[in-house]
């Protein structure tokens, strides 16, 4: 789950991060009153959930508290465009003010999931400001790693290196380990999957200040957080995963033509690739789980067709723990009961798959059986080219 930046500093902030004073504004009369109360120069932040902000115009530094809210003015309410939005963008709902600093050095750290060592790693970059991808390509010698060990986590010694490695001057390295420790002890208490600080950035004071800050929380663990499931925005998630998730579907949207429905993750990113192979665009991710049952396949149904995109949809599924006989049931049931409007083709395989294909038969739906996993996903990407809904 992501959140806000203003959201993000909040929780850095229970766990001694320094931020900067702020407030968050829905209007452009709260955007002034924030800026009143900050006092001299503000940065005015559109907050939505995705990065390149700044270079989208959704960052400024104001002068005053008049136009603050005529920064807020022309934000809010309206889609902001980022490289990381798509063309729709993201409509902003609410601003972040900050009050100023002056900048001497901007540093980056990132906490995240190393999928390589199956351990919690921290990134350090004396390049602030700047993408980690762009500095991974261009210098990546300058990308500083540290495995935090489960059994002790983020050893002191860990954050004074990186300190060093950073080129800290000697008084703040340890101020910089404990600033370290401090956002990797949030990252595992809360369950996170990535703590981004982009910039971490040296005032000409001497103090060090999260900027910016980026959070992502792991879904599977918000049961054990009640007080950060409410951060949850639903106005910056796409509504059909709102509405997959009620009924434990994964569903991710993605921007082809082609609804997938498969049972297992491992098949679905199989059933994607192979449709593109066979010169497709798949519509979606979209997983029912090995134990769907027809109300869950008709909701899956629902789902696809809600996207009006989708010309086809390609269903793959391994019978193991679902018999064949009795999704295939699914599958006549839900098309009857949705009313199914676009070319359907089913591959099917496992338990009682015979029965299975008797089933789709007999149907008298136009239900195209697939032989094997190519066969089908050539017939999708033959029947979404045909025609239109």
């Amino acid at each position: 789950m992501n959140i806000h930046e203003f959201q993000a500093k909040e929780i850095l902030e229970r766990y001694g991060v320094p931020v900067l004073k702020r407030g968050v504004a829905r209007t452009p009369e709260e955007a002034a009153a924030v800026a009143q109360k900050l006092g001299g120069t503000v940065v005015v932040k559109a907050q939505i959930h995705a990065g390149g902000r700044g270079k989208a115009g959704g960052v400024k530094v104001v002068p005053n508290p008049e136009k603050a809210a005529e920064f807020a003015k022309r934000l809010l309410g309206k889609p902001l465009v980022t490289h990381q939005t798509g063309p729709d963008g993201r409509i902003v709902r609410q601003v972040l003010l900050e009050s100023g600093c002056e900048i001497a050095r901007e540093l980056y750290l990132g906490v995240v999931v190393d999928r390589a060592t199956g351990k919690v790693g921290v990134i350090a970059s004396p390049e602030g400001g700047v993408e980690i991808e762009e500095v991974a390509a261009k210098t990546p010698d300058r990308i500083f790693h540290e495995t935090i060990d489960p059994t002790i986590g983020f050893a002191p010694y860990q954050g004074r290196r990186l300190a060093f490695r950073l080129g800290l001057p000697k008084e703040l390295v340890n101020t910089a380990a404990a600033f370290f420790a401090a956002v990797t002890r949030a990252f595992q208490e809360c369950d996170a999957s990535m703590v981004e600080i982009n910039p971490l950035v040296v005032t000409r004071s001497g103090e060090l200040l999260a900027l910016d800050a980026k959070v992502s929380l792991d879904d599977n663990a918000l049961f054990r957080h009640a007080d950060l499931r409410a951060y949850r925005d639903v106005h910056e998630e796409d509504p059909r995963e709102t509405e997959a998730a009620k009924y434990d579907l994964s569903y991710i949207a993605l921007s082809g033509d082609i609804g997938c429905m498969v049972n297992g993750a491992g098949l679905a990113m199989a059933t994607m690739d192979i449709v593109k192979h066979a010169g497709g665009e798949p519509a979606n991710f979209l997983d029912v789980g090995g134990g769907a049952d027809q109300k869950k396949v008709a909701e899956a149904f629902r789902i696809l067709l809600s996207d009006a995109s989708v010309k086809a949809i390609f269903i793959n599924v391994f019978g193991g723990i679902l018999r064949c006989d009795v999704f295939a049931e699914g599958v006549v049931a839900a098309a009857k009961e949705v009313g199914l409007s676009v070319p359907l083709v089913v591959r099917m395989e496992g338990t009682n798959v015979e029965r299975g294909k008797e089933i789709l038969k007999a149907s008298g739906l136009a239900i195209e059986s697939a032989g094997d996993m190519a066969e089908g996903a050539t017939l999708a990407v033959a029947a979404a080219k045909r025609g239109s809904r």
